[in-house]
C-alpha cells in the first residue's frame, strides 16, 4: 500500500501535467505549492539536476544490469550532498522494445523498476535512445545522460547524426563501455566528444570503476554540471569551456 505522502506527490504531479500550460495561473501556483509541501513531507530537497540513465538490456547485459541496480542508492546518496537529483531510466531489450520511465527523485523507484525486468536477447537500439533524448529535451532541462553498453549493431552515420542533434541542445552524454568492441568504442567516443561528455571503459569485473563513474556523474548533475565532481579521467575529456 502506498504511503499517503507518496500518493499526494503523484496526484499533484498528475494534476500539474494535465494543465498543459493553459490553466489558471493561480490554480497552477496552488498546485505547485502542494507538490512542494508533499516533497518536504517526504524529506526531498528541491531538484537541482536531472540525469537520464540509459542502459543496453540485451541478453549479455544481465550482470551489468544487476550491478547498476545495486548502485542506485549510492548514486542518490552522493547527489544529495550537492542538491536534489531527478533521474529517468531508459533501456532497450528484446525485439524492438525501448522504454523510458517517468522522472523520479528516489533510489527506491529506480531499484523497483530495474528489479521488474530481466535482460532479453536482441539487437542494439541506441538510435532510439538518442531520439528519446532529443524529444525529452524539448520538454524539460537535462543536465547529463549516462549510457552503459558494450556493442553497436546500427548504422554509425545515423548514430553520429543523432549525437550531433543532441549536441545542439547542449546535453553532455557520458558513455561507458563494458569490454573492448572496437567499432562500438569508436562510435561511443564520438558521441561523447560531439555532445561535450566523456567516454570510459570498464571490464565486467570492475564494479568499483563503474561505481566511481556513476556516482561522479550523479554529483556532477546535481551540482549544476560541476566538472570537479567527476573522476579525473572524465574531467580531462570535457571541453575546456565547460
Amino acid at each position: 500500500m502506498k504511503d499517503k505522502r507518496d500518493q499526494l506527490v503523484e496526484n499533484a504531479a498528475k494534476d500539474l501535467s494535465s494543465e498543459g500550460g493553459k490553466g489558471d495561473v493561480s490554480a497552477f501556483l496552488a498546485k505547485t505549492k502542494i507538490v512542494r509541501q508533499a516533497q518536504k513531507a517526504k524529506g526531498l530537497s528541491p531538484v537541482t539536476g536531472r540525469l537520464m540513465f540509459a542502459l543496453d538490456a540485451t541478453m549479455s547485459r544481465q550482470p551489468m544490469w544487476d550491478v547498476a541496480c545495486s548502485l542506485q542508492s549510492e548514486m542518490f546518496s552522493v547527489a544529495a550532498e550537492h542538491g536534489g537529483l531527478a533521474t529517468q531510466l531508459v533501456y532497450f531489450r528484446g525485439t524492438g522494445e525501448c522504454r523510458a520511465s517517468r522522472w523520479t527523485r528516489t533510489s527506491d523507484d529506480m531499484v523497483r523498476w530495474m528489479e521488474r525486468f530481466d535482460c532479453r536477447a536482441g539487437r542494439t537500439q541506441l538510435g532510439r535512445i538518442l531520439q528519446h533524448i532529443k524529444n525529452e529535451a524539448g520538454q524539460t532541462h537535462i543536465d547529463a545522460v549516462v549510457f552503459v553498453g558494450d556493442s553497436l549493431e546500427e548504422n554509425p552515420d545515423v548514430i553520429v547524426g543523432l549525437a550531433g542533434d543532441i549536441a545542439l541542445k547542449r546535453i553532455p552524454v557520458f558513455v561507458f563501455q563494458e569490454g573492448n568492441d572496437g567499432l562500438a568504442a569508436t562510435i561511443f567516443k564520438e558521441i561523447a566528444r560531439l555532445t561535450g561528455g566523456a567516454y570510459g571503459q570498464f571490464d565486467p569485473s570492475a564494479k568499483d570503476k563503474l561505481a566511481a563513474y556513476l556516482k561522479g556523474i550523479a554529483a556532477y548533475a546535481a551540482a549544476g554540471r560541476d566538472a570537479t565532481r567527476l573522476p579525473k579521467d572524465l574531467q580531462k575529456q570535457l571541453p575546456k569551456l565547460t
